[in-house]
Parts: C-alpha cells; sequence; structure tokens
C-alpha cells in the first residue's frame, strides 16, 4: 500500500497543472487622434491580433486606448510609457529626437526610396535584429514591439504652381522635424509644423506650403487650401512604433509576450496594406476634387538632391558625439537599402 500511495503521489505531482486564466489590462497611448491610420491599426488590427493568439492560453488583454493628447501629446509618448502612466503606445521618434535619434535616419536621408513596404519591412527587420536600434528605447524604459509606422512618399503641396525648384525661392514651406532639411539649397524658407495645424495655416497665409503625404493631405483636405502637388519622391519614411514599457513587458509570462509580438506582425501588415490602398486612393481623389498633380522631372529631382546639404552626415556626427552608433545606423540602413533594390540620389554615407 505505501508504494502504491508512493507511485499515486508521484503520477499526481507529475501531471501538469491546467493553465490559469489570467486578464491582463494595457493603457494605451498615442499623441494623434484615431482618425489617423497607425492609430487606426491597434483597434482594428493589434489588439484583436493579441488576444486572439491569447485564446488558446485561456488568456486576454483588455485594452484601454488613450489617443489624440488626452494622456500624452504627440512626441510624449515614450516618457509616458516610461512613466508607468501607460503599458504601451505609438513611441513617435520623429517628434522625439533626442531620445530616439537613430530611429530618424530615413528622415536624414531623403531620395532613397518611395516603396512603403520596402522601407517598412527594412526598418523592422532592423530594429528586431540589430541591438543598437533597439537600445535608444531601452535606454528611455521602453521596448520595441514592431507595427512600424511608415510614412507614404512625401510630397510638396503648395498654393501657388511650382515648374522648377526657383518657383520655391523665398516661399514659407512647412514640415515635421528633421524634414525641414529636405529644403535646404530650395530657397525656400523651412518652418517647422506638422498635421494638426497644416490646413487652418495654410488657409490663413502663415505658409505657402507643406511637405505632406498623401494619405494624410486627403482626410486633412489640404488640397483646398494647397491644390498644387509636386510628386518629387522625397521618400517613404519611418516615423514611430508600437513600445511597451520595459519592465511592465519583462514582467508578463513568455506567451503573453509572444502574443504581443504576432500583434504588432499583424499590425505591420494590416497597415502597409490599408496605406497602400489609401495612397492609390488619395490622389484619385484630389485629382477630382481639383487639384493639380505635377511630377517633377528626372533633372528637377536630381537638382533638388544635389543641392541639399548632407544633413545625414551632421545627424550622424552629433549621434556620435554623445555616444550613439549614428555613423554606424546611417551606413547600414544606406547598405540594407542598396542590397533591397534601391537607388539612392545621392549616397549619403559615402559623402
Amino acid at each position: 500500500m505505501g508504494g502504491l500511495k508512493f507511485t499515486t503521489a508521484a503520477l499526481i505531482a507529475a501531471t501538469p497543472l491546467p493553465a490559469v486564466s489570467e486578464t491582463y489590462s494595457a493603457t494605451v497611448v498615442a499623441g494623434h487622434p484615431p482618425v489617423f491610420r497607425w492609430v487606426r491599426m491597434l483597434d482594428e488590427a493589434f489588439y484583436p491580433a493579441v488576444n486572439q493568439a491569447l485564446v488558446e492560453h485561456g488568456h486576454e488583454m483588455v485594452f484601454d486606448g488613450q489617443y489624440g493628447g488626452t494622456i500624452a501629446a504627440v512626441g510624449e509618448e515614450l516618457e509616458t510609457i516610461e512613466a508607468g502612466l501607460a503599458e504601451l503606445g505609438t513611441c513617435e521618434s520623429l517628434f522625439d529626437p533626442a531620445k530616439l535619434g537613430p530611429q530618424n535616419v530615413t528622415y536624414y536621408t531623403p531620395f532613397v526610396s518611395s516603396d512603403v513596404r520596402q522601407v517598412g519591412e527594412l526598418m523592422d527587420r532592423l530594429h528586431r535584429e540589430d541591438p543598437r536600434m533597439q537600445q535608444a528605447y531601452l535606454d528611455n524604459g521602453n521596448t520595441y514591439l514592431g507595427g512600424p509606422i511608415i510614412i507614404d512618399d512625401y510630397l510638396l503641396m503648395t498654393d501657388f504652381p511650382v515648374a522648377s525648384l526657383s518657383d520655391l525661392d523665398g516661399r514659407r514651406i512647412a514640415a515635421p522635424g528633421a524634414a525641414t532639411n529636405w529644403l535646404s539649397g530650395t530657397g525656400a524658407v523651412g518652418v517647422s509644423g506638422n498635421l494638426t495645424t497644416y490646413y487652418n495655416e495654410l488657409r490663413t497665409g502663415v505658409y505657402e506650403g507643406v511637405i505632406v503625404f498623401a494619405s494624410a493631405a486627403l482626410p486633412g483636405n489640404l488640397h483646398e487650401v494647397a491644390p498644387y502637388i509636386t510628386r518629387a519622391g522625397l521618400g517613404a519614411q519611418f516615423a514611430a512604433g508600437i513600445c511597451a514599457n520595459t519592465d511592465w513587458y519583462e514582467g508578463l509570462p513568455p506567451e503573453v509576450q509572444d502574443a504581443l509580438g504576432i500583434g504588432a506582425d499583424t499590425a505591420r501588415d494590416w497597415y502597409l496594406a490599408e496605406l497602400e490602398s489609401a495612397v492609390e486612393n488619395a490622389f484619385a481623389a484630389m485629382a477630382e476634387a481639383g487639384a493639380t498633380i505635377f511630377d517633377a522631372p528626372p533633372e528637377m529631382r536630381q537638382a533638388w538632391a544635389d543641392g541639399m546639404d548632407n544633413a545625414a552626415a551632421t545627424w550622424a556626427a552629433e549621434l556620435d558625439a554623445r555616444g550613439e552608433p549614428g555613423t554606424e545606423i546611417l551606413t547600414t540602413y544606406m547598405d540594407a537599402m542598396r542590397e533591397a533594390g534601391a537607388t539612392p540620389l545621392r549616397d549619403w554615407d559615402r559623402e
């Protein structure tokens, strides 16, 4: 009987206990309102995919989306997550260059690629495979999960016709963050701006044009106040990604971490497909509404690129000086883009 008791006890001890169902909660911040695609991807792709992946483990995650500056303004998401006021969010590297410097490499290398999928998939891969790309997030209490927010090919939209670069001389043109560097050499006066103010400031004459992208120009009705659209191939850009508070993330069970990764991958694929469709529809709709679309000829594009300051070299040197791998990231990115088939109008890393 004693042996039987031992055997039974051993069998009980060896039998895995059923998984305990857990409900996890996450506050999610985005400075932009939910009208923007990179915020919609959270509700429409990321959250459902995470919970679908958690089903087999009996878990679920309840998301509380705090968008449009309710907790964090644009560019404050990283700090809000680091402080523990939110667990997840869209970390906007474009508007937080002091803390996410290496992530802005695409904005210092225009005229490289207009292919949103090429830029998006490559930047996502670099973040996942190159520890130097992840480090900027980790230094600020965040972990990059994926879901790269890629901006489609930037355009010039003005309230006056543009037939050559000389038409920009003396004109006030707004651009986001580092994109103001793209106006160097054109004669235009670059001013910092963002999507939330473009329409009113164009309408009231604060500036005469903006550097923007088609998928946001249409819903923002910018063609009403800047009906001249110049497509010059300034390039698709990496602007943000989905981040998690590192302490919170590392405290999660592996299966929940995996589910967040699956959600980020799903968000990436959803976002890129939605973006490609939106760009095509945007141009068609703006043209139908009376906008004039001008494709800059190759010689104009090359002259624009050649006339620019090499802001990439300056940016890389500044990062190097503060102990960040600016030159290394610049070289890595440009090499990867060339290997992927891109043909830059300037080899920013080789000058």
